[in-house]
């Protein structure tokens, strides 16, 4: 089976960038699916995925 990782701040880092762009990448999206995928996430990351599904499902931010 394979271990995903993240890097500490990783999603608070697409969150910023997101926000000042206006837009998603792959690379983000495939790091907020293992994020999710990944059971140790602290509340406030789990928070902070939900914003920005809620964020792109609003049309805010756009998948690229």
């Amino acid at each position: 089976m394979l271990q995903i990782n993240l890097l500490p701040g990783a999603i608070n880092e697409i969150m910023a960038s997101a926000a000042k762009s206006g837009f998603l990448t792959k690379l983000d999206c495939y790091g907020l699916m293992a994020a999710v995928l990944d059971d140790s996430l602290s509340t406030e990351d789990r928070s902070t995925v939900k914003r920005l599904s809620y964020f792109v499902l609003r049309g805010w931010v756009q998948v690229e």
